[in-house]
């Protein structure tokens, strides 16, 4: 018997199983912590099954690593994705944009079913996100980046105004945290997913955010901002969830007002502030190729 045949084989399975376990695996933890105790032996099983999926695809990193560094530097299609920032930027816009006007069509009826505020405030922010997005889209769709910058600085300046009536929703939004006590219901393991994706995309969007600075397009600069302040709010949202998932009546109503109303609070300053930077540069920008232009003629 060849032990070392064996152990490949056990710890490098073929990657179709490898496939095969990760949605077993994860259905079978899921389950086992939802409605199953730790001490039932169905959940012990999953526990293995879990581990030991986790444990190939760990000791799978490097190869995988290799592959898709070999499939972005040879397939013409990874490559053409890496080399180009306006496809990366228009895709970006077009995925986002039906998100945000899915979403706010979904609480803008669920707003007027339950006659709710709350929901058509979250409707209104998210309206104001579709709104920019489908006005720069419409510019990237037909401009490369600096083609037309007076026009791009327009809509920079545009969506700076956008951001401070948006605001107004936000400020609605918190309000219903703080004096209301209005927040979001999820189980443990939905919450804490919703965080690594927050997190992700709050670190993606700064990111993005200095990365797309060099392209010297107010419009990419405006679309990137737009994600920050989205990943800003989904942050404080996600503040308020896990505060109601986590908190198991730790902090009294009280903290809780204080702990999200100085959060919120420090959002609508920062999209204000950000609102106002863009408002001021994108006319001082203007006025100066305004000038150059009548110097010109």
């Amino acid at each position: 018997m060849n032990w070392r045949k064996i152990g490949k084989a056990i710890l490098f399975p073929h990657i179709a199983i490898m496939l095969i376990l990760l949605p077993i695996a994860t259905v079978c933890l899921v389950y086992a912590l939802v409605f199953l105790g730790s001490h039932s032996p169905v959940s012990i099983a999953s526990y293995v099954i879990a581990f030991y999926t986790l444990l190939t695809w760990c000791f799978r990193i490097p190869n995988l690593i290799v592959f898709f560094k070999t499939f972005k530097r040879e397939n013409k299609y990874a490559k053409l994705w890496q080399e180009d920032a306006h496809l990366r930027m228009n895709v970006s816009l077009y995925g986002t944009l039906l998100f945000n006007t899915a979403y706010a069509l979904l609480q803008l009826g669920m707003g007027f079913w339950h006659r709710s505020f709350w929901f058509c405030s979250l409707a209104a922010y998210y309206i104001f996100l579709a709104v920019m997005r489908f006005f720069l889209v419409r510019h990237t769709r037909k401009h490369l980046p600096g083609d037309q910058m007076l026009q791009e600085l327009r809509k920079y300046r545009i969506c700076g105004i956008v951001f401070l009536v948006m605001n107004l929703a936000l400020a609605l939004i918190i309000f219903f945290m703080v004096y209301w006590n209005r927040t979001f219901h999820h189980h443990e393991i939905t919450t804490i997913t919703m965080a690594a994706y927050t997190f992700t995309a709050f670190t993606l969007a700064i990111v993005n955010m200095v990365k797309y600075r060099k392209y010297n397009s107010p419009v990419y600069s405006a679309a990137k901002a737009i994600s920050l302040t989205a990943a800003c709010v989904s942050m404080l949202t996600l503040e308020n969830t896990m505060l109601t998932t986590f908190g198991n009546g730790t902090m009294s109503l009280a903290g809780r007002r204080i702990f999200l109303g100085v959060s919120g609070g420090a959002i609508a300053v920062f999209i204000i502030v950000l609102a106002i930077y863009m408002i001021v540069q994108g006319t001082k920008k203007i006025k100066i190729m305004e000038t150059t232009k009548e110097t010109l003629k």
